[in-house]
């Protein structure tokens, strides 16, 4: 980060505090505000997962908007162009007008992302405990991927991840362009009067907002004549997440719900296509778009990484692969796919080819084994396989720690049609 970069963002903060609004970041070094410039969030120009300068409002815990501040606030637009509703009464459509009176928590996601779904443990609780007191949640479901249009792959999404809120489906980005957001995950919190009086970019924050949901509710029950609710209540800690592994029941929430420490992920989200303008893979035959290409592994019959070849951070294919703009699709009936990392866990968006319904059976290596007990991810099923059947992210590694040197990641494919997206980690 240069000086005139700096004095920009330093005079930005400023003006945003003056109207009202409180800004939160971390005192970081200049090295080390760009390594995490990076990860809990993902931006739909450039296909990366970035940190961005979260802003929440100057809410008071007891005083509410008057006459005087309103105006330091805006209306939240309606939701525009919808083409579908989950979770929803077709009687009662869900609009931002029909909702005032209520806070609304307007959510943007799209299923495959590991950064959204890192909040959703958070959002089911928030709904759990505080619809009954005013609270609305929506998500608002903005496709990254062509396969995420598909409404009967969003409602899936939504009955495995246990989502009881509201969805609204948004293919044609008409409510993302009407709230002019550019990312995924971002949370907007809207006052019973209709205004956004919270805007969150990004994974995490939980605690604090929960604790702005809670004023909003206490502003608008006072209105009301309704007890306030405890503004200590959160059922549990959102710094260790300890209540939530130990005590759930659904072992993909539990998964979500593990802290992540963005500092120690030394490898980014990894692109198969090039519809970010750039795909990681390393084999110099390359990625060209429409075309068939064979690849082969630079390695040893060993499966060695220490072959000097092998770039870490980059993608290596094995096989006959169909370069698609945001995929690379498995032509022969074998493949494979080389990877060398550094995380904690590791998630694989996967894709089917729907035109002949077909499956893959997968089988994941690491560091030259057969990936452990201990190791593999949750989608990882007997003999370190799974079936690659629907088309969403799958948790294929997810050790107990982080470690500081790379591990090296085999997944071996049977069954043409297979998809590759994007590799994601926590």
């Amino acid at each position: 980060m240069n000086k005139n970069h700096f004095t920009i963002i330093i005079g930005i903060i400023s003006m945003i505090s003056i109207i009202g609004y409180v800004t939160t970041t971390s005192a970081l070094s200049s090295n080390a505000y760009d390594k995490l410039l990076k990860k809990s969030v993902l931006s739909k120009d450039n296909g990366e997962s970035i940190q961005k300068i979260i802003t929440g409002p100057n809410i008071s815990d007891d005083m509410g908007v008057n006459n005087d501040t309103i105006l330091q606030f805006k209306m939240a637009p309606e939701f525009h162009k919808i083409e579908e509703g989950i979770n929803t009464n077709d009687s009662i459509p869900i609009t931002i007008a029909s909702s005032k009176g209520k806070v609304v928590l307007v959510n943007f996601w799209t299923y495959s992302c590991i950064n959204v779904l890192r909040t959703l443990p958070y959002l089911i609780d928030w709904d759990a405990k505080y619809s009954d007191s005013g609270l609305v949640i929506v998500g608002i479901h903005t496709p990254e991927f062509e396969f995420e249009k598909n409404a009967e792959n969003v409602k899936s999404a939504v009955q495995r991840y246990g989502i009881k809120y509201p969805v609204l489906q948004d293919n044609a980005y008409g409510t993302w362009n009407a709230y002019e957001n550019n990312y995924w995950p971002r949370m907007y919190l809207v006052d019973g009067q209709g205004y956004i009086r919270y805007d969150k970019i990004g994974e995490g924050d939980y605690d604090d907002t929960e604790k702005l949901i809670q004023s909003l509710l206490n502003e608008r029950n006072t209105d009301k004549d309704v007890k306030n609710i405890d503004f200590n209540n959160n059922t549990f800690s959102y710094d260790n997440n300890n209540e939530i592994q130990n005590n759930s029941k659904n072992n993909i929430i539990s998964f979500l719900a593990q802290p992540v420490d963005f500092s120690k992920i030394k490898t980014p989200e990894l692109y198969f296509g090039n519809q970010s303008s750039r795909s990681a893979l390393g084999n110099p035959q390359g990625f060209h778009l429409g075309q068939t290409i064979n690849y082969f592994l630079p390695l040893s019959p060993s499966l060695s990484m220490s072959n000097s070849s092998i770039k870490p951070n980059t993608i290596y294919l094995e096989g006959q692969w169909k370069n698609n703009p945001d995929n690379v699709e498995l032509q022969s009936s074998t493949g494979r796919i080389l990877l060398s990392y550094s995380a904690k866990s590791v998630n694989m968006v996967v894709g089917v080819n729907s035109s002949d319904k077909s499956q893959s059976q997968v089988t994941v290596y690491e560091d030259n084994s057969l990936i452990s007990n201990k190791s593999k991810g949750i989608d990882i099923g007997n003999n370190s396989k799974f079936i690659a059947n629907e088309p969403r992210l799958y948790n294929i590694v997810n050790h107990q720690s982080y470690s500081s040197g790379n591990h090296s990641l085999l997944i071996d494919i049977k069954g043409k049609g297979f998809q590759a997206y994007v590799f994601t980690f926590g």
